[in-house]
């Protein structure tokens, strides 16, 4: 076979973790054999599921589907995705999503404009309001909170690529050899705020996260859970807040933010009291506090310094910006 005749080798892996979600699996899948770029190939990581997800296939040239003995959460389902991947970019897709046409390729084109941009992030657009968004990357705030940028506002007002302090992993493409380098997802986190946590790591090494607004994804949300709060979700989003914390922030950095993170547990106590979750989220950040030693904490170095003055600033930057809904 000639040289200019070879097939070309894929520069993306889509992983997709999937537990219980047959249906919606394969409506995101469908979306997929649509897009304007064919230069990815498609793994599903099935956490065990008892629905015949198993079973689904695609028409996609090298799909493979992985099936895991048990449930090990959205972290141990991505990591057995990345571990897989021998492409240079790796994309990750919840699997209650259904992408546009040009995702994939405007998320690649977004990646490649710097060696130093960890991770790009799509518009995540409400399933059913379709006019509103559901993410626009995240924020990280020095209340302790992790923020969804945009969230129920009108996505015309967010057409505009910009720097974010983290994408979410729902929808986003990540540097292969970069994740590699910081680590790969946190499995002691299971799920929830696992994204900000690799985000958070890429910032401390000097790296850039990005929201990616030509890269649209329709995307239903809580389908694995079925409601937006519950006694599980509330539970390990607190104690992943604290481990959150610990593993990031040097300790003369938690120092400088206990006055903030403090208040934050408080509000988040009275938040979750009106919605009769108190309990949960209490014991999440007990959970935390008691279990942070798990976690490998990121090893401060000097060279790295700069990068802390930044993330600070934006820790206390986006206060405002919740506020100011921007």
């Amino acid at each position: 076979m000639k040289e200019d005749t070879m097939p070309k080798a894929a520069e993306v892996t889509v992983i997709i973790p999937n537990y219980n979600g047959k249906q919606l699996l394969e409506n995101c899948i469908r979306t997929l054999e649509r897009q304007t770029c064919r230069d990815f190939t498609l793994l599903v990581i099935d956490n065990g599921s008892t629905d015949g997800s198993a079973e689904v296939t695609s028409v996609l040239p090298g799909f493979q589907m992985v099936v895991l003995p048990e449930n090990t959460g959205f972290c141990g389902a991505v990591n057995e995705g990345i571990r897989r991947t021998v492409t240079p970019y790796f994309l990750l897709l919840n699997n209650d999503t259904e992408a546009e046409p040009e995702f994939v390729e405007a998320l690649l084109a977004g990646i490649k404009k710097s060696g130093r941009i960890f991770s790009c992030g799509a518009m995540m657009i409400d399933y059913r309001n379709r006019e509103l968004i559901d993410n626009a990357g995240d924020y990280y705030t020095a209340l302790g909170w992790a923020v969804a940028r945009a969230k129920g506002k009108p996505r015309g007002a967010y057409e505009k690529e910009r720097a974010v302090f983290s994408c979410c992993g729902g929808a986003a493409i990540y540097r292969t050899d970069a994740v590699r380098e910081t680590g790969l997802f946190d499995e002691n986190h299971f799920a929830y705020l696992e994204d900000v946590d690799l985000g958070y790591r890429a910032r401390i090494f000097g790296y850039e996260n990005r929201y990616i607004p030509q890269a649209k994804v329709f995307h239903v949300g809580s389908a694995t859970t079925g409601t937006r709060y519950n006694e599980k979700k509330v539970f390990l989003a607190a104690r992943n807040s604290i481990y959150l914390v610990y593993k990031n922030m040097p300790f003369v950095q938690m120092l400088l933010n206990l006055p903030f993170l403090l208040p934050g547990i408080l509000v988040k106590t009275l938040f979750f009291a009106g919605k009769g979750f108190a309990g949960e989220y209490l014991k999440g950040i007990a959970a935390g506090i008691r279990g942070a030693h798990r976690c490998k904490r990121v090893k401060f170095r000097a060279a790295h310094l700069k990068n802390y003055v930044k993330i600070q600033l934006d820790l206390w930057l986006n206060i405002v910006r919740i506020v100011l809904s921007v």
